[in-house]
């Protein structure tokens, strides 16, 4: 998937969701997702929570065959900033 198509997904998760914190989704050379609420965009920016990791990773994630917690504590994600953002996030998707 590319990263508007992936952008375009996760919109339609979020929206309805209640979701009301930022997140920041950089996955490195392929770029960065922003999630602001119920809003997904290619946008860079500041958020209360950057998670980082691999967009292969990441698309693993998405789609429900990579566990948020295992891939936390397997190093293939980093959570900076407001832990409970990403967690939040989690529940969501």
């Amino acid at each position: 998937m590319t990263l508007d198509e992936i952008a375009t997904e996760m919109g339609k998760r979020l929206s309805g969701s209640g979701f009301d914190r930022s997140v920041k989704i950089d996955l490195g050379s392929d770029g960065a997702l922003m999630i602001d609420g119920e809003t997904v965009s290619t946008d860079g920016g500041d958020a209360d929570c950057t998670i980082t990791m691999s967009k292969d990773d990441f698309e693993a994630l998405a789609a429900g065959d990579l566990n948020p917690t295992a891939a936390f504590m397997q190093g293939k994600m980093k959570v900076d900033g407001d832990m409970s953002a990403a967690m939040a996030l989690s529940q969501v998707l």
